[in-house]
């Protein structure tokens, strides 16, 4: 095998769980994300002095693997324990929920983890990949520009199916299998107010039309900022049928939602901000694991080839990681 390096597309949490272990098993890699930071659907958004998770909330772990790389994680200080004052809402009705599941969360944003993981490897940011094409020996990739990178031994693609499906037109039958993974959007909604809210609400799921979940986003643990943060999120039907409306409106309904769900008054916010998930989970949980033609030299990994959730992702990239190493 030759010396060129990985390319790994994306630095959400799968892009990162493989190019972590490859890059700890002695391979070169390079990475290459669109967005100006890692992190993916786990970015952090920065307001004045403080920060917002607008994409996952928070994390379960259940399987043993991902369980003691948490546990990791906490000791290296990336993560730690969210335990809100946690709500169900039905019909317009609040109470308590007795979901007792242990929740993870980074600290002291969600993105700490995938900057942690990121740490000094190589990457592009504020690079859209656009083709990924294979000449007699190396992969080459083309940039929103035109621009080319490359030679590549291997490439591992790890953004969500739709997108994915594109780039791994030189690979059909893989390409056929991320192109069949419907993916749901959702709208996400930050709000600020000068005066905390008088709710012991930190957390709640939402069972109507509007409204999927809100959080105290300032409740979780080593945030900080002078505004008391929550952070909505629609469901995925409402967030479908709004899926082309103005943030502007956006913030309007589900501020107007919010305001009739939680159990006191709510002012007029200091601060809001909308931003549309047009790929924020599956439909449905799957059992690929990752996607891989090693003859091509050609990977793909994602929540979206497991459960949906950050371990799936994680799970997702330390699989694709396996393949590619066996296959060296």
């Amino acid at each position: 095998m030759s010396n060129a390096p990985i390319a790994i597309i994306g630095t959400g949490i799968a892009g990162l769980s493989a190019a972590r272990t490859l890059h700890d098993a002695g391979q070169a890699v390079q990475l290459f994300d669109k967005s100006r930071r890692s992190g993916g659907r786990m970015a952090s958004k920065t307001i004045g002095s403080g920060t917002l998770d607008l994409g996952t909330q928070y994390f379960t772990a259940r399987d043993r693997r991902f369980t003691e790389i948490v546990h990791q994680w906490q000791a290296d200080g990336w993560a730690d324990q969210w335990s809100p004052s946690l709500f169900q809402s039905r019909d317009g009705q609040l109470s308590p929920s007795t979901d007792e599941q242990l929740r993870w969360v980074g600290t002291p944003t969600m993105s700490a983890i995938t900057q942690g993981l990121l740490d000094d490897l190589p990457v592009t940011f504020s690079c859209r990949i656009t083709e990924v094409f294979r000449g007699e020996e190396f992969w080459t990739l083309v940039d929103a520009t035109g621009a080319s990178h490359g030679p590549f031994s291997q490439v591992v693609i790890a953004v969500p199916a739709p997108q994915a499906a594109a780039l791994l037109a030189a690979a059909p039958k893989l390409a056929a299998v991320a192109a069949s993974v419907a993916m749901e959007p959702t709208w996400a909604v930050a709000l600020g107010f000068a005066t905390p809210l008088e709710t012991s609400v930190e957390g709640c799921f939402v069972r109507d039309d509007a409204l999927d979940w809100i959080a105290r986003d300032h409740s979780k643990p080593g945030r900080d900022g002078s505004l008391d943060t929550w952070v909505l999120h629609a469901s995925s039907q409402w967030s479908r049928q709004h899926i082309d409306l103005s943030r502007e409106a956006v913030i309007e309904l589900l501020h107007g939602a919010f305001a009739e769900l939680i159990d006191c008054v709510v002012p007029a916010p200091a601060f809001t901000l909308a931003h549309r998930w047009l790929y924020a989970r599956p439909t449905q949980p799957h059992e690929w694991n990752a996607l891989a033609d090693p003859g091509l030299g050609l990977y793909a990994c994602g929540d979206w080839c497991l459960s949906g959730r950050v371990e799936g992702a994680w799970l997702s990239g330390q699989e694709v990681a396996r393949k590619l190493l066996e296959n060296l």
